[in-house]
């Protein structure tokens, strides 16, 4: 099975289809994956797959590395859209995480201040005070929603809370006022012998529900681009997402489409 866990603690630049220039940031084990969600579709692999036995990397060393990443970029005159933690699972599982955003807020002032930083999360941890505050800093909070239905979210995103809810996440999105950007990727296929699609009429439309409730400032609809490591999944075709892009625009939400 081909997967991509990320040696470094900072890596890049690369080019995100939905971001641009995107120096990424790694706050978990480099030999394996630490996430509290364990999606059918993610690029680190099933955790069962990739359990690690080396420790976090410290606020300190995260720092250390950004500081040397940003300094060479600038003496190298290199182009910069954004600093995005995203790496082998979950950022926000991080213990120092506010005090590494604070740290990459203070770096980015200093070497590279038109980049904006984002954080890709699963949004579980944005019930922790902490984590909430932290993530209100940032220009781009990125928080995934894949389906309104708490069957489809087990089925696709397998939470390892056994109190997740559709309706708690909601709750704690609530709390970012509309200043957030919604994640969702659309997929189709088979798991396990079980149907999975949450592009039917019936995901969509309770979906956009939820998207008209949360007012978020942006959408992120987007569909698998690499291999899986459930194997029975299918790309959703642009034309299916701009069709779902469509229907949101219409409530008044920008929309970012990757295909």
């Amino acid at each position: 099975m081909s997967t991509i866990l990320f040696s470094e603690i900072v890596f890049g630049p690369i080019h995100s289809r939905r971001m641009g220039a995107s120096l990424g940031i790694n706050l978990l084990p480099f030999d394996g994956k630490l996430c509290n969600f364990d999606c059918i579709y993610c690029e680190c692999g099933f955790n069962e797959n990739f359990r690690t036995c080396t420790k976090l990397p410290t606020r300190q060393n995260v720092k250390d590395a950004l500081k040397d990443k940003l300094i060479s970029l600038k003496e190298e005159g290199a182009a910069l859209d954004v600093i995005t933690f995203a790496g082998n699972g979950e950022p926000t599982m991080h213990p120092d995480f506010a005090g590494v955003i604070d740290d990459t807020i203070e770096l980015r002032n200093m070497y590279s201040p038109n980049a904006g930083i984002s954080v890709l999360t699963n949004g579980i941890s944005a019930g922790r005070q902490s984590v909430f505050e932290a993530l209100q800093k940032v220009e781009s909070p990125v928080l995934k929603l894949d389906s309104a239905f708490d069957e489809t979210v087990q089925l696709i995103d397998r939470p390892n809370s056994p109190t997740y809810t559709v309706a708690k996440q909601i709750e704690l999105y609530k709390r970012f006022n509309g200043n957030f950007i919604l994640q969702t990727m659309f997929v189709k296929g088979s798991f396990e012998g079980r149907r999975v699609d949450n592009t039917t009429e019936r995901e969509v439309s309770a979906w956009l529900k939820v998207v008209e409730e949360l007012k978020p400032r942006e959408v992120m609809i987007y569909t698998i681009d690499r291999e899986t490591p459930a194997k029975e999944l299918e790309k959703v075709s642009l034309e299916v997402l701009k069709k779902i892009a469509a229907e949101v625009e219409k409530l008044g939400v920008k929309t970012n489409v990757a295909g």
